[in-house]
């Protein structure tokens, strides 16, 4: 586990944007502030962090895109495991 790669994952803008979908899908009303609250606990999953760290040193610019690198099961598993109830 790298805190780098934790961070650059928390910040990608294309990762935050499917895990946003991801909290739509779950039913969130408001999934970009359900997203604000998961996307630390997505990106330090032992399974996002190691795809992502992988990704990364083969030189993918844009693994929080790429679908075969975080794969929409994993982020829907962290999801699920973090996402706060509704208010």
């Amino acid at each position: 586990m790298s805190y780098k790669t934790i961070n650059i994952c928390a910040h990608d803008v294309e990762l935050q944007g499917r895990v946003s979908a991801a909290c739509a899908s779950e039913g969130s009303s408001e999934p970009n502030a359900a997203m604000m609250a998961v996307i630390w606990p997505v990106s330090v999953a032992s399974d996002v962090e190691a795809a992502y760290a992988s990704a990364l040193a083969a030189g993918n610019e844009h693994p929080g895109a790429d679908e075969t690198v975080v794969t929409d099961g994993m982020i829907l598993a962290n999801v699920q495991a973090n996402l706060p109830p509704e208010p």
